[in-house]
């Protein structure tokens, strides 16, 4: 007899109900990325306007101080040389400040930023590994100096070791303007503050540039040295484009140290409200600097006038930053590419 067959029709046959899946870790994890992008974005955004702000703010306090000042001041204050805020009537301008202050930034950027490039090259692409980090090591303890000590530096070495260098341009060059000295005192003078501000800055040119060039993908260099190109040619076509906006980051921050220092200048020159273009004479005089030797003994208009020689000075700086800014957004992509 047949085993009786079993009737499976598809009426009898119950399909059980399923719970709905949980998320997976995956869609969480995304999720909480996400919501943390969002979170980081909205810092970031938030943090950039309240530099701005700051900023804005800073300026406008400047210019609320020195309104009063300018506004009693019988001289013209951008082009006049004198200084006499707290006389009546008060009479001050910025010319010979800025004439000083630029003038001394300039010479100490010529000095600085080919010593400073060199040492970073060298550090980076010439010196043996053994060498190389010690010789970063002393550059970047330059940095650590207190400024009055590179000041102290300067009036007590520097200043009286370097009287038969600027006697010797004077007797070889003086031709030049700026090499002239028809006081024959050489001392508290333009060019050894300048020399002063160029080692204060080298550190930050050497350091920049030099974290910059070891950024230089080895591919550059390899096929350059494929091709043929000695070791300077390789620096040449590979590592300088590809490291320029850096050199010129390094170059922009160095100008602003020394726009803006103070105490080493105020050691070293002997404050004079002139503009002389023999470097090598006594005299000179800075934003900073004057700031500084001013300030105790200033009254209400002196103090509003050395508020206002302080606002040019930051107007000076974020000009330079931004010039800074606007040729490195030519080559943003540090590929030296144009």
């Amino acid at each position: 007899m047949a085993p009786k067959r079993q009737n499976l029709e598809p009426d009898d046959v119950t399909t059980p109900l399923r719970a709905p899946e949980a998320p997976t870790k995956g869609v969480t994890s995304g999720v909480s990325s996400r919501r943390g992008d969002a979170v980081f974005s909205l810092l970031s955004r938030g943090s950039g306007i309240l530099v701005l702000i700051i900023m804005g703010a800073i300026g406008l306090f400047l210019l609320w101080k020195a309104i009063p000042a300018l506004r009693v001041n019988s001289a013209n204050f951008l082009t006049s040389s004198e200084w006499f805020p707290d006389d009546s009537p008060a009479t001050f301008g910025i010319a010979a400040l800025a004439f000083g202050t630029l003038i001394s930034s300039i010479i100490a950027m010529l000095i600085a930023v080919p010593i400073g490039l060199g040492v970073a090259l060298y550090t980076a692409h010439y010196a043996p590994k053994r060498i190389a980090p010690t010789l970063g090591y002393v550059v970047d303890l330059l940095a650590a100096v207190p400024s009055i000590i590179f000041g102290l530096w300067g009036l007590q070495v520097l200043m009286p070791n370097t009287v038969d260098l600027w006697k010797w341009l004077d007797d070889h060059l003086g031709f030049i303007p700026i090499f002239q000295n028809s006081e024959d005192i050489y001392t508290r003078s333009i060019a050894i503050a300048s020399v002063v501000l160029a080692i204060m800055i080298l550190p930050t040119v050497t350091a920049i540039s030099r974290e910059v060039f070891a950024q230089v993908p080895t591919g550059h260099i390899e096929a350059a040295l494929a091709l043929g190109a000695t070791r300077w040619e390789t620096m040449r076509t590979a590592v300088f484009p590809f490291s320029r906006p850096g050199m010129v980051s390094a170059s922009m921050l160095g100008l602003g140290r020394a726009l803006g220092e103070t105490i080493a200048v105020a050691l070293i020159l002997s404050a004079t409200f002139r503009i002389n273009l023999q470097i090598t004479e006594p005299g000179g005089n800075t934003f900073a600097a004057n700031i500084a030797l001013k300030w105790n003994e200033a009254g209400t208009i002196g103090l509003g006038a050395l508020i206002a020689s302080g606002l040019v000075l930051y107007v000076i700086t974020f000009a330079v930053n931004m010039a800074a800014r606007l040729v490195i957004e030519r080559r943003r992509d540090f590929s030296g590419a144009n």
